[in-house]
């Protein structure tokens, strides 16, 4: 390790170097449950592009790992530190660089807060549409790193879409350009995509593109409760088929709305098996809200409540935003899965997991963006408790099998990390599984970038040893 630091030393401030193993430690990891993580040697805060290429071209020199994070709300693991790395901590590479009204793009260094973003560009009239519901504290690397979505992807789609371009660190130091700045753009192979959603195991984004969007109008919502899940199920597919466009549209199962009910006293119907919430951003969202109140009770929605104002929409959405907290103060502990189904088997798969649930003798809530089919199986247990902890595991691998089942995939928008790579390997075949592996050696050969992720003991095949936690 003495060489190691003594090398980043020579091109790096004091100040962006830590060591002390105190500290270190509080890098390990990210908010992933059942995610090994090792001790990382150092940690780095670089605040320039040049930093980072010294750490690439020092880690490469010395072989040693190196695992890029950002805020670390991710939910796979896929920050998590292996022994003996470099942890690359890029919070501190902050700086919005550039707002550009009229071709609506931002450019952006990789630490920035996705919320500071959204108000920075608010003051424009536009909009950075992905929302992920850690927005608050998650950062636009980290985004890009999982390929991140949020409440209002079935409308305005996940972070991929907004991308159009990107500086990558490629793990020898070069400083790559992908992408573009303008609206249109079809030369050569997209690199720029190809980036978005490895998980730092290709390169390190020091700089990112993004499209905005004008601002849309205030959003207004409505709340459906629904006595079973095949009919909640109905009406989401009903909204979809009619054509309508909706900003968000989320579901509670019971599980949930019992949670939340708990925790907030918001006085939620204790009968209801699925609540549905709908938002519109159109210039007359109270036309749409009615249309949609029909479609829902033609379903068998038992009550449809439309907000008035925006003030009542928030009021509506509150339930939506506490799930989480909700659901942890069940049992302490959570783990949150991501499966994406076709949203026409969403009630085959609420009923599955609550099958699921029962046959491991667990509580596992589901909230979903249902308007996408992502759903959030999330499993509640005790994590001092061996057996709970378990059957948490294997209810939370059941439920991805039921996903692949139903003809969906095991991630939507949280990523593969360590958390779901063996079940990467069964979703994509082994053809492709190989071809992608293949992919990632070219970008770096000597298996230093985030070692152990996304695929189980790819950085042995490229050659860097074993290096997984």
């Amino acid at each position: 390790m003495s060489e190691l630091v003594t090398r980043l030393r020579e091109g790096l401030p004091p100040e962006t170097i830590i060591t002390d193993p105190d500290v270190t430690a509080s890098y390990a990891h990210d908010m992933a449950s059942f995610c090994p993580a090792g001790a990382p040697a150092v940690v780095v805060l670089p605040r320039t592009v040049e930093h980072v290429q010294h750490v690439l071209r020092t880690a490469s020199a010395l072989r040693v790992p190196v695992v890029p994070q950002g805020a670390r709300t991710g939910l796979s693991g896929a920050a998590n530190a292996v022994d003996g790395c470099v942890v690359l901590s890029l919070t501190r590479m902050d700086a919005i660089l550039e707002i550009d009204p009229v071709n609506r793009y931002a450019v952006v260094e990789p630490g920035v807060v996705n919320a500071d973003l959204s108000k920075a560009v608010a003051a424009h009239g536009l909009a950075y549409p992905p929302d992920p519901s850690s927005w608050e504290q998650c950062t636009i690397g980290g985004n890009i790193g999982t390929g991140s979505g949020g409440l209002c992807c079935v409308k305005y789609g996940v972070t991929a879409e907004y991308v159009l371009g990107l500086d990558v660190v490629l793990a020898d130091g070069r400083l790559l350009r992908t992408g573009r700045r303008t609206a249109k753009g079809v030369a050569g192979y997209d690199l720029t995509r190809l980036f978005v959603g490895s998980e730092g195991t290709l390169g390190v984004v020091v700089r990112a593109v993004l499209a905005l969007k004008p601002a849309p109008p205030q959003q207004l919502v409505l709340a459906a409760e629904f006595d079973s899940t095949a009919a909640a199920g109905e009406a989401v597919a009903a909204i979809m088929a009619a054509g309508h466009a909706p900003s968000l549209l989320e579901l509670m199962d019971s599980t949930t709305v019992a949670a939340v009910n708990r925790l907030t006293r918001m006085g939620l119907p204790e009968s209801t098996r699925a609540l549905l919430l709908a938002g519109f951003d159109t210039p007359a969202p109270a036309d749409e809200l009615a249309a949609v109140g029909e479609l829902c009770r033609a379903a068998g929605a038992t009550e449809v409540v439309p907000a008035e104002d925006a003030a009542e929409s928030e009021m509506l959405l509150a339930a939506r935003r506490a799930t989480l907290v909700a659901l942890e103060a069940v049992k302490g502990t959570t783990m949150i899965d991501d499966v994406c189904v076709p949203r026409s088997r969403l009630a085959e798969f609420l009923d599955g997991v609550a099958e699921i649930a029962e046959r491991h003798r667990l509580t596992i809530g589901v909230v979903a963006h249902a308007g996408d089919g992502n759903t959030h199986p999330t499993v509640c247990f005790d994590s001092g408790d061996e057996d709970e902890r378990r059957r948490a595991q294997a209810s939370f691998d059941d439920i991805m099998g039921l996903g692949l089942e139903l003809g969906g995939t095991i991630t939507g928008e949280h990523g593969v990390g360590v958390l779901k790579r063996d079940w990467l390997a069964r979703e994509l075949g082994p053809d492709s599984a190989a071809l992608q592996r293949q992919i990632r050696t070219v970008f770096d050969p000597l298996g230093i970038l985030n070692p152990g992720k996304v695929f189980p003991d790819a950085e042995a095949e490229a050659g860097a040893g074993p290096l997984t936690p």
